[in-house]
């Protein structure tokens, strides 16, 4: 399948994809505040610069886009037809990178929630599962 836009049109819209407070990220950071949490954002100091860090509790979630991060079994993550080894590459280097910054923050003994986009549909089960992963004193939970 071809591209329905040309170049430059494609290169606005790629380059307007913001690496943080993307909508996902600002809904997740509304819900774990509402529940009584204090967070920071983007902690540079930490592998993978997470998107919510809990320092009181040493915990960090990550919200991850399905396509960026390579979602599993989720039909937003499907590959371009098109330039398939340049999108390998991109893909499979975050999907690595994204496993090394978890295994990293899990060495320095951080707990990692990884929240999906398309996990946000279902907010009763998005918010059990942030619960279940804050209220739990031994981490766990890597999404």
């Amino acid at each position: 399948m071809t591209d329905i836009f040309p170049s430059s049109k494609r290169s606005q819209i790629m380059s307007s994809i913001r690496p943080y407070d993307t909508k996902p990220e600002l809904m997740i950071r509304s819900l774990v505040h509402r529940m009584g949490y204090r967070f920071r954002l983007h902690k540079q100091e930490l592998p993978g610069n997470p998107d919510i860090v809990l320092p009181k509790h040493k915990k960090v979630i990550f919200v991850h886009g399905c396509f960026w991060h390579g979602h599993r079994k989720c039909n937003r993550s499907k590959r371009p037809s098109s330039h398939q080894a340049f999108w390998g590459t991109k893909l499979d280097s975050n999907m690595s990178r994204d496993k090394r910054q978890q295994r990293e923050l899990k060495k320095l003994g951080w707990s990692v929630l990884v929240i999906w986009q398309c996990q946000l549909k279902n907010q009763i089960g998005l918010q059990n599962k942030i619960v279940l992963f804050l209220n739990n004193k031994s981490g766990g939970g890597s999404g």
